[in-house]
């Protein structure tokens, strides 16, 4: 009985790994369509160091929605290009979306654990006080002041 090897990798889903064929067969297509949504910019496969096409995951992932939309929705390939643009830039809006939240939080934690605060002392001192505390008030004369206009 021989011994089973367990080998476990992981692949980048946008890797140019596949030729035109298998990606075509991948995805359900003939090759020929691949080359021609190449051209009309539905989908941009990268290339080899001899020029040829080399497919992702990502790419064939992208080659089965256009077919869906195209044959189940009825959508044309303009309309396609469009769908596909916009998925692209909320893709990319909701990562920057993501990476915005990440330094906020951080932020908001370096305010938490900073546990100081300035503020102003009304003789124009800056002075470090305890989180949610205010500033000494100086102790305030008790003398009563009696003003008379005009003498």
């Amino acid at each position: 009985m021989a011994d089973e090897i367990n080998v476990e990798f992981s692949v980048d889903p946008d890797a140019p790994i596949f030729v035109i064929s298998v990606a075509a067969q991948l995805a359900g297509m003939h090759p020929q369509t691949l080359r021609q949504y190449d051209r009309l910019g539905l989908v941009t496969p990268g290339r080899s160091a001899g020029r040829g096409r080399r497919y992702s995951a990502r790419d064939v992932a992208s080659l089965r929605e256009v077919q869906r939309l195209s044959q189940e929705e009825g959508v044309n390939l303009a309309g396609i290009k469009r769908i596909l643009e916009l998925e692209y830039e909320n893709r990319a809006l909701r990562g920057q979306v993501e990476q915005l939240m990440d330094e906020l939080r951080l932020m908001q934690a370096k305010l938490r654990s900073a546990g100081r605060v300035f503020a102003a002392e009304p003789g124009g001192d800056i002075v470090a006080v305890p989180p949610g505390r205010r500033p000494r008030r100086p102790v305030t004369s008790t003398a009563l002041v009696v003003w008379r206009p005009g003498r």
